[in-house]
């Protein structure tokens, strides 16, 4: 029905089915923005505010708060103020009787699950989407400690219009726990080595914290097989960094230990659920992760600094767009390090965003990203 918006629970991740509406922030009648947080969506896995997708008036709060909805049900509508409620009420009524028959159908399609390659006798786990989509994909590079699902509010959005692949670094996820050197030429030549085992000539590199710098060694090293380069809280722009954080990490074995280090990377703490918690601890516990976590650790910081600096070759990045993503409240590493960069990098500074702005602004992170692969596209 024109003029009638409808906003439905978003797919946070690919293993997400459903969510709950932990409470309302803003109320109905409100005049909304694009990217204005509207809510606050709880799953298994992590609450998280929900970013409106478009601009115009709240007029009905469809969802309850605390009440389970699957994936795609209706949450919300926005309208203009000139639509009655009794065509509100229409197309609500409409909706949710189409969405229970799809939702049937849908629940039958197998999702998407990550593969295991070898790579020169290495096992790297990676998530493909998007498959459908022509031109180079997009390739997303976790940090320190994370892993694939460090994506999960943006791969399913991104992969509406370009393949995306997601992957787990060595040490990390479902990948081999021998990171050899575990420096950033041995881990940004094994990126270069997947790409070429999955026949990807060209990728839109995005890597965040350490995963940056890996990207960002890798489009240095191998301009060629970089489209565009986004950089999200990147290592390797300047030495200081929470030395506590990487050693904290670590060591830590015990839930309460875990949690006070994961709050760390973001701005809103209550983000840090204990199923998150569990999980990374889940992780720490396979053979071999805490010596492939030294390894890593000792390979790029040292005495509470970082090792490999690349700020100095940044002039030398031509042939692709490249942009710097930071948040304002990054309390691993120090935004000033997005200062005084040559003048061809863009620079998007987030407010009241820590150290992961792809979890905490997801919508803005992935227009950002989508932005580059189209200036990517036009100068092609």
């Amino acid at each position: 029905m024109a003029g009638i918006i409808p906003l439905t629970m978003p797919k946070f991740g690919l293993a997400m089915t459903e969510g709950k509406i932990a409470s309302w922030t803003v109320p109905e009648g409100a005049k909304i923005e694009v990217g204005q947080e509207i809510a606050d969506i709880e799953t298994t896995k992590i609450t998280n505010g929900y970013e409106s997708p478009v601009k115009g008036i709240l007029r009905r709060r469809v969802a309850a708060e605390q009440q389970d909805l699957p994936v795609g049900a209706l949450i919300a509508i926005v309208a203009d103020a000139s639509v009655s409620d009794s065509d509100i009420d229409g197309f609500i009524a409409e909706f949710e009787a189409e969405f229970a028959i799809n939702h049937t159908q849908e629940r039958t399609e197998p999702a998407s699950e990550p593969v295991i390659i070898e790579v020169d006798g290495c096992a790297i786990r990676y998530l493909e989407t998007g498959r459908e989509h022509d031109g180079p994909p997009i390739v997303l590079i976790h940090g320190f400690g994370g892993d694939l699902n460090n994506w999960m509010f943006n791969q399913t959005g991104l992969a509406e219009d370009y393949r995306v692949i997601a992957l787990d670094l060595p040490g990390h996820g479902g990948s081999s726990k021998n990171v050899g050197a575990g420096d950033l030429e041995t881990l940004s030549n094994l990126i270069i080595r997947l790409l070429a085992a999955l026949e990807i000539p060209k990728a839109h590199l995005v890597g965040h914290s350490l995963g940056g710098a890996v990207a960002l060694r890798m489009a240095l090293d191998s301009p060629g097989r970089v489209a565009s380069l986004s950089l999200i809280s990147p290592t390797s722009l300047g030495e200081e960094i929470d030395a506590g954080f990487i050693a904290g990490f670590i060591e830590a074995g015990r839930r309460k230990q875990m949690q006070a280090i994961l709050e760390k990377l973001f701005w809103n703490k209550s983000l840090v659920s204990r199923d998150m918690t569990d999980d990374v601890l889940k992780y720490k516990r396979i053979d071999g992760v805490t010596i492939a976590l030294s390894t890593i650790a000792t390979a790029n910081f040292t005495n509470g600094r970082q090792k490999e600096i690349l700020r100095g070759r940044l002039a030398g990045l031509s042939g692709f767009p490249v942009q710097i993503i930071w948040g304002d409240g990054d309390e691993i590493l120090p935004v000033s390090h997005a200062q005084n960069l040559p003048a061809g990098i863009s620079i998007h500074i987030i407010h009241d965003v820590g150290h992961m702005p792809q979890m905490e602004k997801a919508t803005e992170v992935n227009r950002l990203i989508s932005d580059m692969v189209v200036t990517s596209n036009a100068r092609t």
